[in-house]
């Protein structure tokens, strides 16, 4: 874009009126901006502020040489590992109860009735464990195994996925 181009369209967006007027090319980016009304005027001439950016790639990024750090001590975790692995194998056996819809998780059929099942029920198959409500059906949710509740994974009267764990039960 030439400079009386750049000039002309100033002249124009200051008689319009308007506030701001941005245009980008491939090769340049113009800004402009009139002032607010019932403030001093910005350029002499025309009242409008104008920014003119050089469109450029993005800048390379200087390589940063650090000192090269010694290897940390390893931390004395071991009893820590072993503990995590232990709840790691024991929730391997866990069988998870999957939403089988989007939708709202609640435990208990109302608000004035006890939940379904809690931590340490045992069920069976079949025993209703939960309600998923979708678009305004309240859909009850069957347990498929049979064991003991071991951790109810989502609060009750929150929104739920399709395929998301509900709880878990230990079968044995």
């Amino acid at each position: 874009m030439k400079i009386a181009e750049i000039q002309e369209l100033i002249k124009f967006v200051a008689k319009s009126g308007v506030s701001e007027v941005e245009i980008e090319d491939k090769d340049f980016k113009i800004n402009i901006k009139t002032p607010p009304r019932g403030r001093g005027k910005i350029n002499e001439g025309t009242g409008v502020t104008t920014q003119m950016i050089p469109q450029q790639g993005m800048p390379m990024m200087q390589p940063q040489y650090a000192q090269p750090m010694a290897p940390a001590a390893p931390a004395p975790a071991a009893p820590a590992q072993e503990k995590e692995s232990a709840e790691d194998k024991a929730a391997a056996n866990y069988v998870e109860i999957k939403s089988p819809m989007i939708g709202t998780f609640y435990r208990s059929p109302s608000p004035d009735k006890p939940q379904f099942v809690k931590v340490g029920d045992t069920i069976k198959a079949g025993d209703v464990v939960c309600i998923i409500e979708a678009m305004k059906l309240f859909n009850e949710i069957e347990a498929e195994v049979s064991g003991k509740v071991v951790k109810v994974l989502v609060d009750d009267t929150t929104p739920v996925e399709y395929d998301q764990p509900l709880l878990l039960i230990d079968p044995s």
